[in-house]
């Protein structure tokens, strides 16, 4: 995986987030019945991530960074496949812990591989350019989906976004092509 395609599959998954976060929590709502339900699902997905970490950073120095960054994009592109059909508090509950181990798996691999990619006379300069695009790409993504939602339902996001990931996953599994022999 070269530093192009990650950037170009983390900006996709920037895309996917943001496009279900903000209005997650609409959906959310529907199921909900206090506030108190939602931060039990906010932080069981903290929690989560938490103790998850440790067995994450140690699989990314054996595994690599590509394999667990497909696992995640196709991983959270079936979980999105799911919320649409919540109707109950503790599906919330589960959905909330498999993002939260996949999230881990996200935020710990990205940094692992932007930390494998830059060079270090210029990784202020590189990673600035990393979260620029991947940036970009979230406001994008934030700006169009309130678009979408207006002409179609929450549900349809999550739909789109899970379509995202999946695309972000076949761009970070595609060969890298050979250079022309001369």
């Amino acid at each position: 995986m070269n530093f192009r395609r990650f950037i170009l599959s983390q900006s996709l998954i920037m895309m996917a987030g943001s496009m279900i976060f903000p209005f997650y929590v609409l959906l959310l709502r529907n199921v909900g019945e206090s506030y108190t339900q939602f931060g039990w699902a906010y932080g069981l997905f903290a929690l989560t991530s938490a103790v998850a970490y440790p067995v994450i950073g140690k699989s990314a120095d054996q595994l690599g960074d590509q394999l667990l960054l497909v696992i995640y994009t196709w991983g959270m592109a079936v979980i999105l496949l799911f919320f649409p059909l919540v109707t109950e508090v503790w599906q919330v509950y589960v959905l909330q812990i498999f993002m939260g181990l996949l999230g881990a798996l996200q935020k710990n691999t990205e940094k692992t591989s932007l930390a494998r990619h830059v060079r270090k006379e210029r990784a202020g300069q590189q990673i600035g350019a990393y979260h620029t695009w991947t940036s970009v790409g979230a406001a994008i993504a934030i700006i169009l989906t309130g678009y979408i939602v207006d002409f179609l339902t929450i549900g349809t996001i999550f739909y789109l976004a899970s379509f995202i990931y999946v695309m972000s996953g076949i761009i970070l599994l595609k060969k890298p092509e050979q250079a022309a022999s001369q």
